[in-house]
């Protein structure tokens, strides 16, 4: 092939960039946009991928990379690290981690420093999501802050930090609005994940379930939710199938043990040696819907256990010192967000009761769920309260309010 003009040669070229320009893989290529991502907690995960799915759906083109679990991961999103490494709780356990922690952030800011995103999603997880934030912001990269951080039990400082680097704030709980407006910063109601998420719970009824496990209608079912952590696991299981050992000996008991899907834990490595129980491995969800009572760690089960009107003891135990430190930083009379929720941020009052450290023991756990489980007219109160309590939350769907924030900076 030859060419007779300089004019043909240009022809020629211009024509080659004209389909290269319409190459759907180009047009791509300088459409796309870049979001980072930092959930590191199991529930994190869970809820920033309803707004990740929701994103991909309004812009499929969208990188997303940075910290996340599997529910993030299955949505093809480049992660550095995991939430299961990023599980470390306590002021004892994060100086332990120290080391780790710090090659976390600087490996992170390394990579926005490369990757340069369009916008930050920051999930809970405030000691390292606020230090990104500060960086991001510094950077001039928007940061969009998707759970507060729990700045009304404590550590008010960090509203000063809030106020100075993150963009858009978005709380799940519609009493934070008022708090960080009383404090100089906006924050806006994005509806609580909890509840969104619930909304696609399918479960079969409990004259189906009990068949499924031969479990007799005479027999009361217990669930034990010792929470996601392998910290919370060691401290709180024990105790928990110390008080349905004492339960079994007093009742017509079935427990349902609730295993965080992460967590390769056995209920059977923790039980009282010649106790003789009868516990059934199921989904948390399942514990929630078809228990009359439940042992559960404080955290967010609480609150799914909330939506479900389920009966429960909060329980609540950690290292001396980490207990020490904090108890003396939480303002709060009620840690569980159940109360939180059911009663306001300064009540004293429960709407669920609480055992706390020394509280939290096989013993304590029994008797109090003996005294509920002989009072049936207190545990429907108590299931009438928290169903009411759910109303405050619902009524919005946070996955497809905090995906329009970030596309309003994409």
């Amino acid at each position: 092939m030859g060419f007779e003009e300089p004019y043909d040669v240009s022809l020629y070229l211009f024509s080659i960039i004209r389909f290269t320009f319409r190459s759907s893989n180009y047009q791509q290529f300088l459409m796309s946009k870049k979001l980072f991502i930092l959930a590191g907690e199991v529930s994190g995960d869970m809820h920033a991928a309803g707004v990740i799915a929701e994103l991909l759906k309004q812009k499929p083109g969208v990188r997303v990379f940075g910290i996340g679990g599997e529910k993030i991961r299955a949505l093809g999103a480049d992660l550095l690290y995991d939430t299961r490494q990023m599980s470390i709780m306590g002021f004892v356990d994060v100086l332990r981690h120290a080391g780790f922690l710090r090659k976390v952030i600087r490996e992170l800011k390394q990579l926005i420093r490369s990757e340069r995103p369009d916008a930050a999603l920051l999930v809970d997880y405030p000691g390292m999501n606020l230090m990104m934030a500060r960086f991001l912001h510094d950077l001039g990269i928007p940061v969009i802050f998707y759970i507060s951080p729990q700045v009304w039990a404590w550590k008010e400082g960090r509203v000063r930090k809030i106020r100075e680097t993150v963009d858009r704030l978005l709380v799940i709980f519609d009493f934070e609005v008022d708090f960080f407006y009383r404090h100089g910063v906006k924050a806006e109601f994005a509806g609580n994940p909890v509840i969104e998420e619930l909304g696609d719970v399918v479960l079969p009824s409990s004259d189906v379930f009990r068949r499924q496990y031969d479990i007799g209608d005479d027999e009361l079912l217990i669930g034990l939710l010792p929470g996601s952590r392998k910290q919370e696991i060691t401290m709180l299981l024990p105790e928990m199938l110390g008080a349905a050992r004492l339960l079994h000996d007093e009742r017509k008991v079935v427990f349902l043990f609730g295993r965080a899907p992460h967590l390769d834990v056995r209920w059977q490595d923790h039980v009282p040696d010649g106790a003789a129980l009868r516990v059934f491995e199921c989904s948390s969800y399942e514990v929630m819907r078809y228990s009359m009572l439940a042992f559960i760690t404080s955290g967010t089960a609480t609150l799914e256990a909330l939506c479900f009107g389920l009966p429960m003891i909060v329980v609540y135990r950690t290292g001396w010192l980490n207990y020490e430190i904090g108890r003396r930083l939480v303002k709060l009379h009620n840690i569980s967000l159940a109360n939180i929720v059911a009663r306001g941020l300064g009540a004293e009052a429960q709407a669920v009761p609480e055992l706390i450290q020394h509280d939290a023991s096989a013993l304590r756990m029994a008797g109090l769920a003996m005294q509920l489980l002989d009072d049936r007219g207190r545990l429907e109160a108590m299931r009438y309260e928290l169903l009411a309590a759910k109303e405050k939350l619902a009524g919005r769907a946070p996955s497809r309010v905090v995906s329009r924030v970030i596309l309003e900076y994409l």
